[in-house]
């Protein structure tokens, strides 16, 4: 078996995989997961994999946000943007795309070709295009997170820049008397002009679009809409990263 895991800001991604297949996947919130399996050391973070239900230390690979400032004593790990790279092209079998990756408080864009990643570019200063962002809005409007991600029709326009200030126009639009479906709508093209930049800049035809705001449809249709680009949404998208590592753990031992 190979085991791969992803130190996400807001979410732990782990898998297990063989071969051919994704065997077991877990998501787990990034504070409760350190509290109950690491043990800070002086030389690093101990994680107690074997209680997860994965192999030892050294069978693991890791990458992710938690990655860049926790050393993960006895486990391998790779940069996020390889472990994207990876888990694309083994969720997708296609070699020439861009990745799309919206997560919990970042975003990057990889440009990817004949299976090499050949240029990127992230935004992890700013939460405005992450399902933080997201999750708060929600929050403001009274619905789902999932109910949020169906809107794309009509959208209200939003301007702000910042997701605090965000916040505080939604508020105004909602005293104007604007629907639910219209504020929504607005909240996720306010998404799409944000990361608009890094796409173009990084296209391909074909986008593979990764990260937990990929679970809901209409951001994926607002870049097809608007860029003319095919937008696939693999199987795991919010497991990318860590399928990324169990391959890469699987194609070092051969």
């Amino acid at each position: 078996m190979f085991y791969g895991i992803d130190l996400g800001s807001r979410s732990v991604k782990l898998v297990i995989m063989d071969h051919n297949s994704v065997q077991r996947s877990d998501i787990f919130e990034t504070v409760q997961f350190y509290r109950q399996y690491g043990q800070s050391t002086p030389e690093g973070l101990v994680v107690d994999f074997k209680a997860v239900g994965m192999g030892a230390n050294r069978d693991v690979v890791a990458t992710g946000y938690g990655r860049n400032t926790i050393n993960i004593v006895g486990a391998t790990v790779i940069a996020e943007l390889k472990a994207h790279t990876v888990g694309a092209i083994w969720q997708t079998g296609l070699s020439n795309f861009t990745v799309l990756d919206l997560g919990g408080q970042d975003s990057k864009v990889i440009k990817v070709r004949n299976g090499k990643m050949v240029d990127f570019a992230t935004n992890d200063k700013c939460a405005a295009s992450t399902g933080r962002y997201l999750e708060n809005m929600a929050t403001v409007l009274g619905i789902s997170l999932e109910e949020l991600s169906s809107y794309r029709e009509n959208p209200v326009e939003l301007s702000a820049t910042c997701a605090i200030f965000g916040e505080s126009e939604l508020i105004g639009r909602i005293v104007e008397g604007y629907s639910v479906p219209e504020l929504a709508a607005g909240v996720n093209y306010t998404i799409f002009k944000r990361i608009k930049p890094m796409l173009t800049a990084l296209k391909s035809e074909t986008v593979i679009f990764t990260g937990g705001v990929a679970l809901g449809p209409a951001i994926a249709q607002i870049i097809e809409s608007e860029l003319g680009l095919q937008v696939i949404v693999p199987k795991y998208p919010q497991l990318n990263g860590a399928i990324g590592c169990a391959v890469h753990g699987r194609e070092k031992r051969g």
